[in-house]
């Protein structure tokens, strides 16, 4: 660039700012988008043609269009090499996209198909968690993170929240809890003394108006909480900040009480199943009762297995507003010792439960399955039912102790014992099972070790205790039963190209795949590094499932794997190794499952079905947003509550298993409670600690001390920060290695630490 002789010729809106600011003043922002939705697109160069720039000019015209990048003020393309060209933004360049808030202080604009903006504290300033905003991507960071800048909200999802009254110099605000801890929200002295709180007080406080970047939000409270428990609260701050609607509407109550008991009225085309002794088996807590199986040996050999499924599709009916808040709920919400329910109670624990003794209605899918385990026919239909036996697992498992010779846990309830019919039946799904069993293997289903908690709580809401969940017999012999009854009518769907949603699983992207390779050398084991097969997770599953640190090494496996979804088109579970898999036997708790029975019914029926104000792909995208923010909410929850707990027990010790090794440290899970948390690499020892991925190890450099997975250590707690649910332990002892771990270099156990 040359030396100019006529400078600043150019008619800026903001010359008189730009002049008081810089001795060589260049076009403004303001000018140069002008300029820029005048011409479309131009370079650097051609920007200061068209301003008449000189050097000076012309470098610090370059650090603008930067700036003006990097904050989202225009695009820019390379080009092929050549200088970059710089465009205003526009429809093209904005995404739409959910923050996701982190407690501290940072977020992502959440995005489907490509990666997730990070948005820094600043963009932060002016959403909530779960609040959808358009964006465009400005820079990469040091970090490798795409930064994003928020152009609009175009929808708040909260318009109440929960946090603590506090006070400052400026006045009274509710400090909100994670994940949207960064946005305080102003209330007033008035306000408080209304409410009879008092500072430090748990408060449900509503939104008056929304934060700019310049302003906090304000609200007003609308309920002290100070009653509530720990328990409690947390439910209802995490229903909030997860925009999970929790109360029906009064037209919604007013549909689901108008129903009364099916009489024969509600019979008519339908087939008589009374007499068939059918039974439910669930938990000791459950109140909702969506299935109830029966089996019986045919003649010539061969078993005839019915499951019956609560029929949801009579009551709610399609567009209704019963229909319209199941389907925004997309699926039931379950906590620690409460759920919320995609339907209202008297439908969800009345009308459509099975419950015993009474007539129900239901869907049917009557299946012969043959002496090799091969569904021979099937023929699915709406029916009436009356349950001859409420069962819990346990009841079931102790009636299967007895038959194998052994001692019950608990004497076997009457309802099996003085029942022929019930009892018969009993066996042959149990014979069932077992062939099933064998099925399962042969196609090479995966089944993980995992452990699954229950906390128990006091009387004050406490946890008192929090103890495994065991998947016995009687759990495995239902969930075959439902999986033979979901296949079957997947397979319906499909010859009969009914609008559904399959319940997809996709093969494991080859970057998982190439993972899974790289870790089970370490154990003498092979692994394919792109296209896996069920059979090379189940052979990897079988080796190790007999191990002490079985749970550790499936975990890997397990993040290997994609997210299962509901798609109207079928792509088959790679999980469970069905080549077309649907969701038909929880319609009270998922709304996939009512889908597939409208669908169904209308066919059998001969009836048309009724349009929904919805097409397959928009209830594929909610059903699968809707479990994910179940599943995330109920995670939430557990966490918060185990974080909770083990804030009561700082400084004392327990011991541990590690069961995931990173480049900061160990995450490890408590023997007897079965709660995670993290030894940061700092409390490893006095020793540089050396990453070995594909070990999943840390190697001490001088030392030679191993940790991996598997092994057990003793740990002391160290902190717990209930912000980010983050719990923190020192290493007290390398109690014992993993097998594994004890070969080749680094062969040292740690010895105890001195406190």
């Amino acid at each position: 660039m040359t030396k100019k002789t006529n400078k600043n010729k150019w008619q800026d809106p903001n010359a008189s700012v730009e002049a008081s600011k810089y001795i060589n003043p260049i076009p403004s922002r303001l000018l140069i988008l002008q300029t820029l939705m005048e011409k479309s697109e131009a370079t650097q160069h051609e920007l200061a043609e068209i301003f008449d720039l000189d050097d000076e000019q012309y470098e610090a015209l370059g650090n603008r269009l930067r700036a003006m990048f990097r904050d989202g003020q225009v695009s820019r393309d390379a080009n092929g090499g050549k200088p970059f060209i710089y465009r205003p933004i526009s429809d093209n360049d904005a995404v739409i996209g959910t923050v996701s808030a982190h407690a501290k202080g940072f977020g992502f604009v959440l995005l489907d198909g490509m990666p997730d903006l990070f948005l820094s504290e600043e963009q932060m300033r002016w959403v909530f968690h779960g609040d959808k905003v358009k964006a465009v991507a400005t820079h990469s960071d040091n970090r490798g993170r795409i930064n994003g800048k928020i152009l609009e909200v175009v929808e708040h999802t909260q318009l109440q929240m929960i946090g603590k009254l506090e006070q400052d110099d400026d006045g009274y605000f509710v400090q909100l809890a994670s994940p949207n801890a960064h946005q305080p929200i102003g209330v007033t002295a008035e306000n408080v003394q209304q409410m009879h709180v008092k500072v430090g007080d748990p408060v449900r406080v509503e939104l008056i108006d929304y934060p700019t970047q310049q302003e906090f939000a304000t609200g007003k409270i609308a309920e002290s909480l100070v009653n509530d428990n720990e328990r409690e609260l947390i439910i209802k701050t995490t229903l909030l900040n997860f925009d999970i609607p929790y109360e029906f509407s009064k037209q919604a109550l007013d549909q689901a009480n108008s129903y009364q008991e099916p009489t024969a009225k509600d019979f008519k085309g339908r087939v008589d199943l009374r007499d068939l002794p059918l039974i439910t088996i669930d938990g000791e807590d459950s109140r909702d009762f969506d299935d109830a199986v029966y089996a019986e040996k045919r003649r010539g050999g061969g078993f005839r297995v019915v499951v019956a499924i609560a029929d949801v599709s009579h009551y709610v009916t399609a567009n209704s507003m019963l229909d319209q808040e199941a389907y925004e709920r997309g699926t039931s919400v379950y906590f620690p010792h409460f759920v919320v329910p995609m339907l209202p109670e008297v439908l969800s624990n009345g009308l459509c439960s099975l419950n015993p003794n009474v007539d129900r209605l239901c869907m049917v899918a009557d299946i012969n399955v043959s002496r090799a385990g091969k569904v021979t026919a099937y023929d699915l239909y709406p029916a009436v039912m009356y349950s001859h036996a409420r069962l819990t697992y346990n009841q079931v498992n102790d009636y299967f102790a007895v038959v194998k010779g052994e001692e019950p846990k608990n004497p076997v309830p009457d309802s099996i014992v003085n029942s022929k019919s019930v009892k018969k039946s009993i066996d042959v799904l149990y014979d069932l099972y077992q062939l099933l069993l064998v099925k399962r293997e042969e196609r090479h289903a995966m089944e993980f070790e995992t452990v699954e908690t229950y906390i128990k709580f006091d009387e004050t809401g406490n946890i008192s205790e929090i103890i495994p969940r065991t998947r016995s017999d009687s759990h495995k012999l239902i969930e075959e039963m439902m999986l033979l009854a979901n296949t079957c009518t997947a397979n319906f769907a499909l010859k009969n190209d009914l609008p559904v949603l399959y319940r997809n699983h996709d093969k494991p992207e080859a970057e998982r795949a190439s993972k899974v390779s790289d870790f089970v050398k370490i154990f003498g084991l092979s692994f394919p590094e792109e296209n896996p097969t069920q059979a090379d997770y189940k052979r990897i599953i079988d080796a190790t499932k007999d191990r002490p640190d079985a749970v550790s090494i499936h975990s890997v496996l397990l993040r290997s794997m994609m997210q299962a979804n509901y798609s109207p088109t079928n792509i088959g579970h790679f999980g469970l190794a069905y080549d077309e898999y649907s969701h038909f036997t929880s319609p009270i708790r998922r709304y996939s499952d009512l889908m597939l029975h409208r669908a169904i019914k209308a066919k059998v029926t001969g009836k048309k079905q009724t349009p929904t104000s919805y097409t397959l792909d928009e209830a594929g995208e909610q059903t699968s947003k809707t479990e994910r923010r179940a599943d995330e909410a109920s995670r939430f929850v557990e966490q918060w509550l185990k974080a909770h707990y083990m804030g009561q027990h700082l400084g004392e010790e327990f011991d541990a298993v590690v069961t995931t090794v990173t480049n900061f440290g160990l995450f490890v899970t408590l023997k007897d409670l079965l709660i995670d948390g993290l030894i940061h690499i700092s409390n490893l020892g006095a020793d540089y600690f050396v990453y070995d991925e594909k070990a999943q190890q840390l190697v001490g450099e001088k030392s030679g001390l191993v940790f991996g997975l598997g092994d057990t250590v003793k740990i002391k707690v160290a902190g717990v920060n209930m912000d980010t649910q983050q719990i923190d332990f020192d290493l007290v002892e390398q109690l014992a290695k993993a097998e594994f771990n004890n070969r080749g270099k680094g062969k040292k156990k740690a010895p105890k630490i001195k406190q």
